[in-house]
């Protein structure tokens, strides 16, 4: 490999400035971009997935940038034994994009389940040559993901993980991927392997992309019970697809303290600034203008107030949820028409990839 052996992550300071050069240039000139982001279908989005990644994806597909949405599941089988849900995790994911204003009619949208791309795959082979394990051993992410598995046998899907993120990304020569600060050393392994393709195979032509990270501007979401990210496996979310009656009885079991005068002090008071938060991101409303108004009405105010935003918030999401439930051939066409887009692009780029590895016949 003429790159440096060891892979160089970089500051993440550095990586803030490149963002936001690369935020202003996305605002002037959106059609000089390609994304790609995605989900691992192990179940139906929440909020936190809403405010956390959801609406920043509708923005930059809104703005015009071509965005790919992959669902990875061959990725749930790296940490998980099951499987069986698999299926209709796809369809439902696809029904919260849709839901969320990702629309696959605009003409710049795509969504697709990894699995009907078998080309896709196919760059994983020559990507793996250009990586070593000792690489793959180091990367944090993998570290975090395997403590978190709690698998004692690891499997080579999950250290191979990063490598088949990278195909996911460079197929379609993706060159702006939203990410969070946990996501990075995936992402630069990416930029990496582009890299190393391009100088080895390529005599330092780009075939690929050194796609960049677009950091996320959202803040933590914490679960309901005030101390962690929410999650499913938690059990501390609400899900985009829960009723009305459904979130006014998580919400009354959300985590508080015993102060009655609502402040909104993250560091000191997590549980009642991340329900005031929540509020925020509904109504876009301050969190300590929030605050204030709820003054000393406890937390029974607080919940109150949180339950008919956060209601209000999502009635029209949730009306479309509906209607899409109501007609699944339509959800299962935007995938077919998912699949079909990615494996064109796909063919398109493993034809460059041939050439010039001198494997075109």
């Amino acid at each position: 490999m003429t790159t440096d052996e060891k892979l160089n992550y970089g500051t993440f300071e550095a990586t803030v400035e490149r963002s936001k050069e690369l935020e202003d240039n996305l605002q002037k000139n959106p059609e000089n971009y390609k994304v790609l982001t995605g989900d691992r279908p192990t179940g139906r989005l929440h909020i936190g997935h809403l405010f956390g990644s959801l609406q920043n994806r509708v923005r930059l597909h809104q703005l015009g940038v071509q965005t790919y949405i992959v669902i990875a599941d061959y990725q749930v089988l790296t940490d998980r034994d099951t499987f069986e849900n698999i299926s209709e995790n796809i369809k439902q994911l696809t029904i919260d994009y849709i839901a969320a204003g990702l629309d696959p009619e605009a003409g710049n949208l795509w969504i697709f389940p990894h699995s009907h791309v078998p080309e896709l795959n196919q760059l994983l082979l020559p990507f793996l040559t250009l990586v070593t394990m000792a690489e793959l051993d180091r990367n944090p992410t993998v570290k975090e993901e395997i403590v978190a598995s709690g698998q004692k046998r690891i499997n080579a899907g999950m250290y191979t993980y990063p490598v088949h993120q990278a195909a996911d990304i460079l197929f379609c020569k993706g060159n702006v991927v939203p990410v969070g600060k946990d996501q990075l050393p995936h992402l630069e392994l990416t930029r990496t392997i582009a890299r190393r393709f391009n100088e080895r195979f390529a005599g330092n032509t780009t075939v690929f992309p050194e796609p960049q990270p677009l950091l996320s501007k959202a803040p933590l979401i914490l679960g309901l019970d005030g101390g962690q990210k929410m999650s499913k496996s938690r059990n501390n979310a609400i899900m985009l697809s829960a009723t009305e009656d459904e979130t006014v009885a998580l919400i009354k079991k959300a985590k508080t303290d015993s102060q009655r005068l609502i402040t909104y002090d993250p560091e000191k008071r997590p549980e009642v600034s991340n329900l005031l938060m929540l509020i925020s991101l509904s109504t876009g409303e301050t969190p300590e203008a929030i605050a204030e108004r709820i003054g000393d009405g406890g937390a029974g105010q607080l919940k109150k107030a949180l339950t008919e935003s956060l209601n209000e918030y999502l009635r029209p999401l949730r009306s479309r949820r509906k209607e899409l439930e109501e007609n699944m051939d339509y959800v299962r066409d935007v995938l077919k028409r998912g699949i079909t887009q990615a494996r064109a692009v796909a063919e398109s780029t493993l034809e460059e990839v041939r050439k010039v590895m001198n494997m075109d016949i």
